[in-house]
């Protein structure tokens, strides 16, 4: 199994060396800002390395926004962050699914959405594969509840977009995780990297609050059962001080 963890963009193979992990995920910019993306320093060695690498885009995007003041300077930072990506060897880019506003229809977050891809493809699509997130809450996400999720893949998934499947954010969306690679893999017809982590909340609550394995309110048994369902890359985006022993964790109930 390639499993691995969030790590800091300083060091990512440091950092992976320090955690055991196969697989990394770090950011390029601020998560917080819209700062242009960067490449690390070592990025020729990083995509020299056995590590698998994934580029998480800053939470401040939202591509279904119907405000012209987000919506555009996230399409633009999703393409800018594809390019950094590809530096450093990316297997894939994760955006988070985005919302619409309670005024507006939830039709036009899935439109904008399309049009991201839409306009991409017109110039050979992106460097690297854009990899949708589901989310833990919002009424109007596009990426919360299945229902909608499979909306918008009638929208994107001829565009060959990609899809990352949260552990706690689905506990917290209140999708339950027995089953739940089945069910995806029916929407989306993939899964290409899993954030396995538990949830410091109880199922329903809507609540984005990550915790270790051990340490949540998700049974571990049915975390390590996605793991082996899913058959893909797994990053651990838990707390740093447990992370090593979540790894450690999923290799001895999943090899």
């Amino acid at each position: 199994m390639r499993i691995g963890a969030h790590v800091r963009q300083e060091d990512p193979i440091d950092a992976a060396d320090e955690v055991g992990a196969k697989v990394v995920q770090f950011f390029l910019s601020d998560p917080q800002s819209w700062k242009t993306p960067k490449a690390p320093e070592n990025a020729a060695e990083i995509k020299d390395s056995d590590l698998e690498v994934f580029i998480h885009s800053p939470y401040v995007l939202n591509v279904a926004s119907t405000n012209n003041r987000i919506r555009i300077p996230s399409r633009k930072q999703v393409l800018e962050q594809s390019k950094v990506a590809a530096e450093v060897g990316a297997t894939g880019l994760v955006v988070h699914g985005g919302h619409v506003t309670k005024d507006d229809a939830p039709e036009e977050g899935l439109s904008n959405w399309r049009k991201l891809f839409e306009r991409q493809a017109k110039e050979g699509g992106f460097p690297t594969r854009v990899l949708i997130e589901n989310t833990a809450g919002g009424d109007n996400a596009m990426a919360r509840g299945f229902d909608m999720l499979a909306r918008l893949w009638d929208e994107v998934g001829e565009f060959d977009a990609g899809f990352v499947l949260d552990t706690c954010h689905a506990f917290a969306a209140g999708e339950d995780l027995v089953g739940i690679v089945d069910r995806v893999k029916a929407i989306t017809g993939r899964i290409d990297l899993v954030h396995l982590n538990s949830s410091r909340d109880s199922f329903g609550s809507w609540r984005d609050r990550h915790a270790n394995l051990g340490n949540g309110t998700i049974e571990v048994s049915q975390l390590a059962d996605v793991v082996r369902a899913a058959d893909a890359p797994v990053v651990c985006e838990t707390p740093w001080t447990g992370i090593s022993e979540d790894i450690a964790y999923l290799r001895e109930h999943t090899g």
